[in-house]
């Protein structure tokens, strides 16, 4: 077979009769995977669904979600993933943005919304459950003509942004990624992040590319993941710090359980602490440990290969395959080694920038010195220190994101819903370290005078944000640190907490 070049290219080359998915007590064939794939993509077409038209796929971790995203691909459309625990309205808020044509979801997510939605139709659900709602087509602009699929993610200020990411995107991903870990089609591989996040759909990728079994597992016990790896005879995990927190701190089954099958775990999302990656090695001494650094405007960057832990403790890894990763200095240049500089990545997973937001894209997509004309570096705002052998180290950010359990937060967009509940004159958001989370968020606030308490006012937020963009700590101050320009002095704020 051809190489692919397109995303449902993926799905012809695997056995009918592997299993391909597996959730729970339901398990799927290729065979099936492809049937399910073509009878949603033909819905999706007599729906009007055009080449290029996005369709949002709002569904909890599923079999279902994965025969949607290949079903949107082979209809010729891009397919837009949203993250099962956001609510109504910021999946409004993603549906709007992208000017989603339609949108997959189930009964029970679409009683959620409401007519919160301009649907057109509403089709019902047919054999596999999934309700497909045609939206109102709006005026937008042109999508690129290679376009597979719109994440989004948080900016540094604002609502979230839609990554939009190409064919070739993807599958040099997928490519690159079995590559570096030496995947095969007797892979078993545990899915436990969310196909909204460009790392877990790699996952479904990857697997689909080698024909291997994916496993769906929607988390939340440590020990729920021991199982799964024991019952399924798993041989790779993917998963962000907090995971590795949760195994290593509260998994009690974690020491005394059969994981031989356990070939590799990787981990993205985050630095893991020093400490954590020990735990792990001590209770999976025969596991590869694979530490990565990556970021959505251009998948991966770097990896650590399991040999240089003892060595490079807390090191970022080097550039993946096809890829060249270096620094450079506020003045342009290339740093040298030992010195700090913001994170470039050159290579064939940097994406095709921001949708309609061409302003935020000219500042992460930059010219390429050496190649005028040609694709784009990919600007990370991660200040790194690169040593003389190549390898990375994560300073921090030239930003204000706070990276927390596996997500980006914008500040500004949790601290707008702070003071939208009327219970502060003056709110800023921070990220502090925390072991398990990697940050935690944090509110430094001026109470309003009568208004609801600061307890109330997380209450209220609990109802109406994703649990992780709802802070896990709130301080009461008289006034706020400002810098000489008068703009809340951020990153006083975070050194004088992170220092008490």
């Amino acid at each position: 077979m051809s190489a692919p070049t397109h995303v449902r290219d993926l799905l012809d080359g695997p056995a009918g009769d592997r299993i391909a998915l597996v959730a729970g007590a339901e398990h799927l064939t290729y065979s099936g995977f492809r049937t399910r794939v073509a009878a949603l993509a033909d819905r999706l077409i007599g729906a009007g669904i055009e080449p290029g038209d996005r369709v949002a796929v709002w569904l909890p971790k599923s079999i279902g979600e994965c025969v949607a995203l290949f079903a949107v691909a082979r209809a010729g459309g891009a397919f837009v993933p949203i993250h099962p625990s956001l609510r109504p309205a910021q999946v409004r808020h993603i549906v709007e943005d992208c000017g989603a044509r339609a949108l997959v979801t189930d009964a029970h997510l679409r009683a959620t919304l409401g007519e919160s939605l301009a649907v057109e139709f509403e089709a019902p659900g047919s054999e596999d459950a999934l309700l497909l709602l045609t939206l109102e087509r709006r005026d937008g602009p042109a999508p690129p003509t290679d376009l597979a699929a719109i994440l989004y993610t948080s900016g540094s200020t604002g609502l979230p942004k839609g990554v939009m990411l190409s064919h070739a995107n993807l599958l040099a991903g997928t490519r690159i990624v079995r590559t570096y870990l030496g995947l095969t089609p007797d892979e078993r591989i545990l899915s436990v992040l969310p196909l909204a996040f460009d790392y877990g759909l790699n996952q479904l990728l990857t697997a689909v590319e080698q024909g291997a079994r994916l496993v769906l597992l929607d988390v939340r016990f440590g020990d729920e993941v021991v199982r799964a790896i024991e019952t399924h005879g798993i041989t790779g995990l993917a998963g962000v710090p907090t995971l590795w927190t949760l195994l290593t701190r509260a998994a009690p089954r974690l020491a005394t359980a059969d994981l031989a099958s356990l070939r590799y775990l990787t981990n993205s999302g985050g630095a893991v602490p020093v400490e954590t990656v020990a735990r792990l090695r001590r209770a999976l001494p025969r596991t590869d440990i694979v530490l990565m650094y990556g970021l959505t405007e251009a998948f991966r960057s770097t990896w650590l290969p399991p040999g240089e832990l003892d060595a490079r403790p807390g090191s970022m890894g080097r550039a993946i395959p096809e890829t060249e990763i270096f620094a450079v200095a506020a003045d342009g240049r290339r740093t040298r080694p030992g010195e700090p500089g913001i994170l470039m990545h050159r290579g064939p997973t940097v994406s095709l920038g921001y949708w309609n937001r061409p302003e935020d894209t000219a500042r992460v997509l930059v010219p390429d010195p050496r190649a005028p004309g040609g694709p784009p570096l990919c600007r990370s705002g991660d200040i790194v220190v690169e040593d003389e052998a190549g390898y990375f180290t994560f300073v921090g950010r030239d930003d204000a994101m706070i990276k927390t359990s596996g997500f980006r937060v914008s500040p500004g967009e949790v601290e707008a819903a702070l003071m939208a509940t009327g219970a502060f004159r003056a709110v800023a958001v921070i990220g502090l370290p925390d072991a398990s989370l990697g940050q935690r968020i944090h509110a430094v606030v001026i109470p309003a005078e009568g208004g609801p308490t600061p307890e109330a006012a997380l209450r209220s937020l609990r109802e109406t944000l994703a649990p992780h963009l709802v802070p896990r700590s709130v301080e009461a101050v008289a006034s706020l640190a400002v810098t000489p320009n008068g703009k809340v002095d951020y990153k006083r704020l975070a050194a004088e907490r992170r220092d008490a």
